[in-house]
């Protein structure tokens, strides 16, 4: 893959990883203005490379003239872009009119990969103190599943299915047991993912194959998608009873979906709702709005088992390796972290260690 080094860091100088071209990676040096009125200077520890939406920009699976959605995005999907949206960093300097944030706060920011930014202060949120860095890159993951919990109409007792066991589907099936279901099911071809979400509390872990095969699974009351695989979809709407819910949480990007909405669809009255991170349900505005969820992501981030969502963690230089292995091998891949306080280092990466045994049952292996 080709991709230079990351250049030395200076004090107004960053290191941005940017995508060239599908599948190839650059680092560009990037002067960094003193913050302005209203910002900060932030110099990043760690950042997450998402293995859903930013796998498809990088595999050029986005229409080239779909709108940039985050301010802090440079470039186009056509080409060459800046791209990412999980950074964890300290506030090194505050522009004037600067108030809730100090120099030294740890904070994490919905910004691409890079060593030092200077961003709007409304763009960061101030972290615990005392969080691991390396977890904090987990804040755009977990308020995503903490939004598809908001949309989704779970009751005491009820049996929920998530199709993709992936970072944001194991997030949503922690916190569905959580929230009160009755039988979490988790449905991914991967053997890895699958023994995962066993060990995190899931009742059972299936192939999309077995699911399909067994009738013991179906009718369940809410089924998530967040795979990213288009059949997946159908297979949502075909699994859930008379008037289930399924919540469509994947961008498909470019990819075309096809469904089947004669049969089960129309006449079961089944409902089919996307969740975006972007709004919160309307219908919960009188006691929700952004600021109560990121509290309670805030209040979640230091509770759940998130250390245990990572495989790897590569310094910023070897990102090219990141992208690679979330690209050709994710069959053992979790989340992949990037931290921007290593060397580079030749050396292959050990195979991630064995899980511990899981409670509950996996089929399919």
């Amino acid at each position: 893959m080709p991709a230079s080094q990351p250049p030395g860091i200076s004090a107004l100088t960053a290191s941005a990883l940017w995508l060239a071209a599908p599948r190839t990676i650059e680092f560009r040096a990037e002067s960094i203005p003193p913050p302005a009125a209203g910002e900060v200077c932030v110099q990043a520890l760690a950042s997450g490379i998402s293995a859903g939406t930013e796998l498809l920009v990088y595999r050029g699976q986005v229409a080239a003239d779909l709108p940039l959605d985050l301010p802090t995005l440079a470039g186009s999907y056509a080409f060459p872009i800046k791209y990412g949206y999980a950074a964890v960093g300290r506030v090194t300097d505050l522009g004037p009119e600067v108030s809730g944030l100090a120099p030294g706060d740890l904070v994490f920011c919905l910004h691409p990969h890079q060593s030092i930014f200077t961003v709007p202060a409304m763009l960061c949120v101030r972290l615990p103190p005392d969080l691991d860095p390396v977890l904090g890159v987990f804040t755009a993951n977990v308020e995503t599943a903490v939004n598809v919990l908001l949309d989704t109409p779970l009751k005491l007792g009820e049996t929920a299915v998530v199709f993709g066991l992936g970072t944001v589907g194991q997030l949503i099936a922690q916190l569905l047991r959580r929230a009160g279901a009755g039988r979490v099911v988790g449905v991914d071809p991967i053997a890895f993912r699958r023994t995962l979400a066993l060990t995190l509390g899931a009742d059972i872990a299936l192939t999309p194959d077995a699911f399909a095969a067994d009738p013991t699974y179906q009718s369940a009351d809410v089924a998530i998608e967040v795979s990213g695989a288009p059949s997946a979809l159908q297979a949502a709407i075909d699994c859930v009873a008379d008037e289930g819910t399924v919540v469509a949480v994947s961008w498909y990007g470019s990819k075309p979906v096809t469904l089947a909405l004669g049969g089960h669809f129309h006449r079961g009255r089944v409902r089919l709702r996307s969740s975006q991170v972007g709004r919160v349900d309307p219908a919960l505005a009188p006691r929700w709005n952004h600021a109560r969820r990121m509290a309670t992501v805030l209040d979640l981030l230091p509770t759940l088992p998130l250390v245990k969502l990572i495989t790897h963690r590569l310094p910023f230089a070897d990102a090219g390796e990141g992208y690679r292995l979330l690209d050709q091998q994710a069959e053992n891949l979790g989340q992949v972290v990037l931290e921007y306080g290593r060397r580079p280092t030749p050396r292959t990466l050990p195979p991630h260690p064995p899980l511990p045994r899981p409670r509950g049952e996996i089929q399919g292996s």
